[in-house]
């Protein structure tokens, strides 16, 4: 797959990635930035997370599911 598009949410800087598969059509994912990238992950991809994935916002990512796994046990 060629990768496309890169698209980065604005808080917790989770990628959305598109990629171009052989048959011309698209492949959507996102990765959260507390997840371990594949090696096999395309460079830009692997860059953009390591400019963004701070440790500021992994904690702030990590704080946020906390607080969120609380609200369901109110």
């Amino acid at each position: 797959m060629i990768l496309d598009k890169i698209d980065i949410s604005k808080e917790h800087k989770h990628l959305s990635i598109r990629e171009i598969m052989d048959d011309g059509g698209y492949h959507r994912r996102a990765i959260l930035c507390n997840e371990v990238l594949a090696d096999d992950e395309h460079q830009e991809v692997k860059d953009k997370a390591e400019e963004l994935w701070t440790d500021e916002v992994k904690s702030a990512w990590s704080t946020f599911q906390a607080e969120q796994e609380a609200k369901l046990k109110e």
